[in-house]
């Protein structure tokens, strides 16, 4: 009986198969699973990468040419101890 089923099947698909067009290309469901694997990978590495840049605890460096101003000279502006 299971080949009956199988032959049965066959023959509502005969006609469905004649409709289709064989000149046009599409990507199917592989083409779409690739596309949905990539998808989710480039999500996993932006929620990654936000967490390690949450993580990060940036200082910056004084600037060089404030340096050099007379406000900023030794001795100069500085707040004195008592």
């Amino acid at each position: 009986m299971p080949d009956m089923s199988a032959s049965l099947a066959m023959t509502h698909m005969v006609p469905l198969a004649a409709e289709i067009n064989n000149d046009k290309v599409t990507p199917g469901v592989l083409g779409f699973i690739v596309f949905a694997a990539l998808a989710l990978g480039v999500w996993m590495l932006m929620k990654s990468m936000n967490r390690h840049m949450g993580k990060v605890d940036f200082e910056e460096a004084p600037d060089p040419s404030a340096a050099t101003t007379p406000a900023a000279a030794p001795g100069k502006g500085a707040p004195k101890n008592a």
